[in-house]
């Protein structure tokens, strides 16, 4: 991959960065698995993954993108909403990982053709409440965002007692 010459080009590498480790991430990991809620407190890692994949959603929307997950999916997992503490209530984790997978070419196509007054535009909402948010700085903080749950992922899955996957 070139290096980047702009701020698509960059979220574009951050996004495949963490498909990457997403993906790797869950291999191997079953529904159950999945569920297993940390001690003594956090999300399990099938509300991480989800939680994930719901804020893709809404990034494929800011693009001007289709969305690929049901409503109540997306509902289920927002920012704020209750812990999963069993199954019940839970998508499949297979059903986040399928969904992950149908956003990256859409996410990637959608990438690099933003230009720059779409990038300075104002953004439609600021999770910081920040007055001044664009387009351009609510994506950047969208990809940290994901690194960092990518990050809490990998960590679930130590505790599940599997192997790390970047060593």
């Amino acid at each position: 991959m070139p290096a980047p010459r702009d701020l698509a080009q960059t979220l574009a590498v951050q996004y495949a960065y963490t498909a990457w480790v997403f993906t790797k991430t869950l291999e191997g990991i079953s529904h159950a698995e999945s569920l297993t809620q940390p001690a003594p407190a956090g999300n399990c890692l099938n509300w991480v993954a989800g939680h994930i994949v719901a804020t893709r959603m809404g990034t494929l929307e800011l693009l001007g993108e289709n969305t690929l997950w049901e409503d109540h999916w997306r509902e289920r997992y927002r920012r704020g909403s209750d812990a999963v503490r069993d199954g019940g209530d839970a998508a499949d984790i297979a059903e986040i990982v399928r969904a992950f997978g149908a956003s990256q070419d859409p996410l990637m196509q959608a990438l690099p053709g933003l230009k720059p007054d779409r990038l300075d535009a104002p953004a439609p909402y600021s999770p910081g409440n920040d007055p001044d948010e664009t387009v351009g700085s609510l994506l950047a903080g969208l990809a940290f965002h994901e690194s960092y749950h990518c990050g809490q992922l990998g960590v679930l899955r130590r505790l599940l007692g599997k192997d790390g996957i970047i060593k």
